[in-house]
């Protein structure tokens, strides 16, 4: 479906002046993607292909990712253009937003979103899913342990230093320490990120804070969305509204590679088993552009029926998982 997508990408390009880059993560349920620092070769390929211009234009669908992997990204794309350009269809939360906010403007449709840029934390000292594998944490909110200590302080009014301490040790009992650790410099990297990138669409500078404090904590939650009045209006980024004509073009882009990607779809392994002998193949992420081809995040599989303690069960095979290409 990328051969459908080039006459659109065109079109864009030509309504906006600019050379356009893909980039979308999956949120397809069971086959999602993020932001990861596994795509900086790709971004750098792609953009090698466009070579250096004034203008770049980002069109970006993401739930979000690694922080570290956004700045990244927003850095490589500056280095090949004057002006940079994100183009919003639908979703671009958390690092996808830190992206959004690094660029000298930003185009929304009226359904596009951004959301808070507050990070969580996961690795292996994070608690353990109860009755999951070991790999298995849960993340860590960067906003959920601040709120923890601010409601001990402010709504339960504890001021003593030794009921403090005894509420901060019961936090480490479920938390590592080593982790809470990384829970606050993981908090002051995304404040100072975000005050980098925003200098790029905002001068003033108590007006960046206030935009940094909104999305870092006073939205007050992750899942909080940001339309695009309430981001050129309550927040005052550079938000571009296309015309009717664009919307349309930039609409068409979505819902080719929503299909693509099946994000309305539900995997049913038993289908897959009688319609495709088992064997299936997920997209679930895509950097494009014109000039530099397609390349595209697939998991294939094969899907078994077995019998497990005289029940019916699924089998999963993961055959290959990774990127491929496409010109």
């Amino acid at each position: 479906m990328y051969q459908e997508r080039i006459p659109l990408y065109t079109e864009i390009e030509r309504r906006l002046d600019s050379k356009l880059l893909v980039y979308v993560t999956s949120d397809r349920q069971g086959f999602e993607a993020v932001i990861a620092q596994d795509v900086i070769d790709l971004f750098i390929d792609q953009l090698d292909s466009i070579g250096i211009v004034d203008k770049i234009s980002l069109l970006l669908y993401t739930r979000g990712g690694n922080t570290a992997a956004a700045w990244n990204i927003v850095n490589l794309l500056r280095m090949y253009c004057d002006d940079l350009q994100v183009v919003i269809p639908h979703k671009a939360h958390s690092a996808g937003t830190l992206i959004s906010i690094g660029a000298n403007s930003i185009v929304m449709t009226k359904q596009a979103t951004l959301g808070p840029i507050d990070p969580s934390v996961n690795n292996p000292l994070n608690p353990p899913i109860p009755g999951a594998s070991l790999q298995e944490t849960f993340p860590v909110s960067v906003e959920a342990v601040k709120g923890y200590i601010a409601f001990a302080k402010e709504e339960l009014a504890i001021k003593e230093d030794c009921s403090l301490s005894q509420i901060m040790i019961a936090l480490s009992e479920k938390v590592h320490p080593l982790v809470l650790g990384q829970v606050y410099r993981s908090r002051a990297q995304i404040k100072m990120l975000a005050e980098k990138l925003l200098q790029n669409q905002i001068t003033d500078q108590a007006k960046i804070q206030q935009i940094i404090s909104f999305l870092c904590s006073d939205s007050g939650s992750h899942d909080y969305t940001i339309n695009r009045r309430e981001a050129e209006n309550g927040l005052g980024l550079n938000i571009i509204k296309p015309d009717m004509e664009l919307y349309e073009v930039i609409k068409s882009v979505y819902d080719n590679f929503s299909e693509e990607l099946g994000f309305r779809k539900f995997f049913d392994p038993r289908v897959v088993v009688n319609e495709n002998n088992g064997e299936y193949e997920i997209k679930r992420g895509l950097i494009e552009s014109i000039s530099g081809g397609s390349d595209y995040f697939t998991t294939q599989g094969r899907i078994s029926l077995v019998e497990i303690n005289g029940q019916q069960g699924i089998q999963n095979e993961k055959l290959f998982e990774g990127w491929k290409h496409e010109n």
